[in-house]
């Protein structure tokens, strides 16, 4: 671990480049499942003449410049910040107008390996259990419904295995036969009490996808007691719960959640440096890791998640079976309460939903709009698309 000064302006490295350099070696080393494999080709293409373009031509200079499609892939580090805009501006009409409250459930360390042998059902396994916890405990306490969305990360900074789950849960939920809302103000339920409970209900799970065979793949399976001693060192220890005091305001709600659903495992922003031999970068503040170009992309891949997961997903009140009912009272009772928290002057969902090109210009300060050079008006032309193998 080593410090370095926090890099400012456009990114001057790509994870792209070490997939292109380095790829090849990594498939030697370490093969790649199909999954893996089509992440880092869309990431070799992506924003390059395989993928196809439009040439941009001022009116007023004629100036040139060529703008390459992108891959749109979920785990691309230069395809997310436009799609996690999208996504809070679609969410915005869904969100209750009611505090919400930062939870995590994390995966202790000794059923991590699981996660490599049978990813989707550990993964699926620990969304239901973090998000049954939670609606349990509101359901017996509260005698409420509330609503839950949950995002799954992986990661840590540096690039190690760490599934875990961020959720924000609304503070308080529908009364389950009374016609009112319950408010929860000050916390949510009691930590360790939270962690029991979902410890309990992971270890029971887990048994349930052991006795139906689906970590043949893990190297426990070759010995018939070493799965029970894995739970059982599991179960030994307490179990990582964390949660934040409630946001006040909806709109900060989404922001601080936007932060979370379209992250990827590294941004092109933390690298530092890359060169033939090493892979530099941002861990936390001035921290940074250096890493072999191919250890970085075993890393890196270790986080492709299965075709068809579900890395975001709503829960309770927020479920799309309660879309119609259970979320419309309650919106109607929050909206005439008058303990419920003020919302900003203009709701998120009643904005007028910017253009990608409006988007970009509040990201990143470009306006694809307008000339680099003297500031006229960029028209848009066709551009040949070139075969793959020029990228």
């Amino acid at each position: 671990m080593h410090r370095h000064p926090v890099s400012t302006g456009p990114p001057r490295f790509d994870v792209a480049d070490v997939v292109r350099a380095h790829r090849h070696e990594l498939e030697r080393q370490h093969p790649l499942g199909p999954a893996e494999a089509r992440v880092l080709s869309a990431i070799a293409l992506c924003r390059t003449p395989a993928l196809g373009g439009h040439r941009e031509v001022c009116r007023s200079c004629g100036h040139e410049s060529a703008a390459y499609n992108s891959c749109r892939n979920r785990h691309c580090p230069k395809c997310q910040a436009l799609a996690q805009e999208r996504w809070i501006a679609s969410r915005a009409e869904r969100l209750l107008p009611v505090r919400h409250f930062h939870v995590v459930f994390t995966l202790p360390s000794e059923l991590r390996t699981l996660c490599r042998s049978a990813p989707r059902a550990m993964y699926d396994a620990l969304f239901e259990v973090a998000t049954a916890t939670l609606l349990e405990l509101a359901m017996s306490r509260w005698h409420a419904l509330p609503g839950i969305t949950a995002v799954l990360h992986t990661w840590t900074r540096e690039l190690h295995l760490h599934p875990h789950l961020h959720l924000l849960v609304t503070a308080g939920g529908l009364h389950l036969w009374k016609d009112r809302w319950v408010h929860r103000k000050r916390f949510l339920f009691r930590l360790e009490m939270m962690a029991q409970v979902y410890r309990a209900k992971m270890l029971e799970a887990l048994r349930a996808l052991h006795r139906e065979g689906v970590f043949q793949r893990h190297p426990d399976s070759q010995d018939p007691e070493a799965f029970g001693r894995r739970l059982a060192a599991a179960g030994r220890h307490k179990w990582v719960v964390y949660t934040k005091e409630p946001f006040r305001r909806a709109d900060f709600v989404l922001r601080y959640l936007g932060r979370y659903t379209h992250r990827v495992a590294i941004s092109n922003s933390r690298l530092l440096d890359v060169t033939p031999a090493a892979v530099t970068f941002r861990t936390r503040g001035t921290d940074a890791v250096t890493l072999p170009p191919v250890e970085f992309l075993r890393r890196f891949v270790q986080h492709v998640l299965p075709d068809g997961l579900h890395k975001i997903r709503h829960y309770g009140l927020y479920a799309g079976a309660n879309a119609e009912t259970r979320w419309v009272r309650a919106r109607e009772l929050l909206s005439a309460d008058e303990k419920a928290p003020a919302q900003a002057a203009v709701a998120l969902s009643e904005q007028v939903s910017p253009s990608w090109q409006e988007r970009l210009l509040a990201l990143t300060g470009r306006d694809v709009r307008t000339c680099p050079l003297c500031g006229g008006v960029m028209d848009k032309l066709a551009l040949a698309r070139a075969p793959p193998a020029a990228a």
